[in-house]
């Protein structure tokens, strides 16, 4: 275990260690630790259960992984948070017959666990499981996307992939849609929120008013 919890620098010591031990970009998979227990003493009790590889024993237990990215992300490590997305999403997964052959599961909903056991590598397991759909949505949306509702404001928190120089996201608070549009610009602006043609005084938040009409948001990012 690698902990750092209060020190930027051990913070930072211990997610390059998790990046280079954890992270397994050939079986496109983030495993929860390494080694597996198999002949471990004092026996750790029921994650021993399961064979070398397979589900927490050492393979992709996906409901935890995720934070994996959530904290690159969190760090300002924007490409590196979209890379571990895109190893995470299940559709990369299955996308040819040769994929499909070693993932063996359903491409289109989120596995609980994915196997490193060498008898399976690369193997989906339990599928279906709302626990690591949710976090990966979370993911998506609340950290990359960068889209938190709290009470009746909206906070936007933005990581763009590199190669996106803008993306829109239709949001609805009941009756009302907001039209969001974040955008980079490289004319030596300051960050602003503009919402209906108006400046906002913060950069970051807007009020959620449920007025039954479509609202147009611009984020403008440098």
């Amino acid at each position: 275990m690698i902990s750092g919890a209060g020190d930027p620098e051990r913070s930072l010591f211990g997610m390059q260690e998790v990046n280079r031990r954890l992270v397994d970009r050939e079986l496109k998979l983030i495993r929860l630790f390494t080694p597996s227990f198999d002949t471990f003493l004092p026996n750790p009790g029921y994650i021993k259960g399961y064979i070398p590889g397979v589900r927490e024993n050492g393979g992709q237990y996906t409901h935890g992984v995720i934070w994996t990215a959530i904290a690159f992300a969190t760090m300002g490590d924007t490409d590196r948070a979209w890379e571990l997305f895109d190893l995470l999403n299940p559709i990369h997964h299955g996308s040819t017959p040769e994929e499909v052959a070693v993932y063996k599961v359903e491409p289109y909903v989120i596995a609980a666990d994915i196997y490193t056991a060498e008898q399976h590598p690369g193997r989906g397991g339990w599928t279906w499981y709302t626990g690591s759909s949710s976090w990966l949505y979370r993911l998506l949306v609340e950290t990359l996307l960068g889209i938190n509702r709290v009470v009746d404001k909206l906070h936007l928190t933005p990581h763009l992939r590199k190669e996106w120089a803008e993306y829109q996201v239709d949001y609805r608070y009941y009756d009302t849609v907001y039209h969001i549009t974040f955008k980079r610009v490289a004319d030596g602006s300051s960050p602003r929120l503009v919402l209906d043609g108006a400046v906002l005084p913060e950069a970051d938040t807007f009020p959620l008013v449920n007025d039954k009409k479509e609202h147009v948001v611009e984020m403008l990012l440098v």
